[in-house]
């Protein structure tokens, strides 16, 4: 079964075709980050300008790519939530257009389900259940895969997610955006033992995050420094910022595969390609015998290949996973539903 899927919920446009779930015919994509650099984030207005402006190109170069037409595609696929709504609300347009006119399928897809999925690309052999750590720049939750589409919560953070953290800690640091490169490659020349910065668990939800607290000690240790007129080991900080948040995902992820009763465990996300996490947690799981599965980095970034993915599982539960021309965007939506 060949998918095209489209994605488009920040400010990635991208665009997919894949075969039967796991073999990967094109992947394009195009990013906006040095245009949102300017601004030290993304600016929702833009991405969705952009995006408007680049996915006919996308779309056409990744039939191209895989060498195929509309005729070889047998559904299409798209992001309909969670994200900026108004860039979701441009792929579920166009998406919705180009099913219509090309008399295909429409297979609406969750945004974290395909962040999942984009280990079954990578592990050919993987399937559920498993317990999946999602890290990204708006998104920080533990998930219970029980199947392809049979998922629950386990846990997520109850503020800043660790993406965000890392962005607002590189801005202090005078760092360029996004802020999860920039934090690993200055860390990599510093000290991540050098200052104590403070881990967050929650004795009553363990599975929980929060990295507001670790986000502001960085802050005060900056401006406090500022205003004594000291020196700040700037490396050495990053480097301690990013173990701290590394044993934090870390621990929770532990305790939720045990309390999960597994022995496997899957990463997935844009901080799932920082090398002090993956180091932490292979280093952990292994102690604890458990199974560690880590996409490569090219698949950890918002792309249409881990959407396609997972709507091709979406697409074995029947008729119940197609859409009609009523499909709509959705800011936020609980990774447990079914998206209809």
């Amino acid at each position: 079964m060949n998918i095209l899927a489209i994605e488009t919920s920040c400010d990635e446009t991208a665009a997919a075709v894949v075969s039967d779930g796991r073999t990967v015919l094109s992947s394009i994509i195009r990013s906006q980050s040095d245009t949102h650099a300017l601004y030290g984030g993304v600016v929702p207005e833009i991405a969705s300008r952009a995006h408007t402006e680049a996915i006919v190109d996308i779309t056409r170069a990744a039939l191209d790519t895989a060498c195929c037409g509309l005729d070889a595609i047998d559904a299409v696929a798209v992001t309909c939530a969670p994200g900026l709504i108004g860039a979701l609300l441009t792929g579920v347009s166009f998406a919705k257009g180009l099913a219509y006119a090309a008399a295909k399928p429409l297979i609406p897809v969750h945004h974290i389900r395909g962040h999942i999925a984009a280990n079954y690309i990578a592990h050919p052999a993987l399937e559920p259940p498993f317990v999946c750590l999602v890290v990204s720049g708006g998104h920080t939750m533990l998930v219970d895969v029980r199947g392809y589409t049979d998922m629950s919560l386990l846990g997520s953070t109850r503020d800043d997610a660790a993406g965000e953290a890392f962005d607002k800690v590189a801005r202090v640091l005078g760092l360029p955006y996004p802020g999860g490169p920039s934090v690993q490659k200055l860390a990599e020349g510093g000290d991540p033992f050098k200052y104590s910065l403070p881990r967050t668990v929650f004795k009553e939800t363990p599975c929980d995050f929060s990295f507001s607290g670790l986000k502001t000690a960085v802050i005060n240790l900056v401006s406090n420094a500022a205003q004594r007129g000291e020196a700040i080991d700037r490396p050495s900080l990053a480097a301690s910022f990013t173990r701290a948040v590394s044993d934090v995902l870390t621990g929770a992820s532990m305790r939720a595969v045990a309390a999960a009763g597994y022995k496997r465990m899957v990463i997935a996300g844009g901080v799932a390609a920082n090398t002090g996490l993956r180091s932490e947690l292979a280093l952990s799981a292994g102690t604890h015998e458990y199974e560690l599965y880590l996409p490569p980095p090219p698949l950890c970034i918002d792309n249409a290949a881990m959407i396609a993915s997972a709507a091709y599982y979406e697409s074995l539960r029947g008729d119940a996973a197609y859409a009609g021309p009523g499909l709509n965007a959705y800011a936020n939506m609980n990774v447990d539903l079914l998206v209809y």
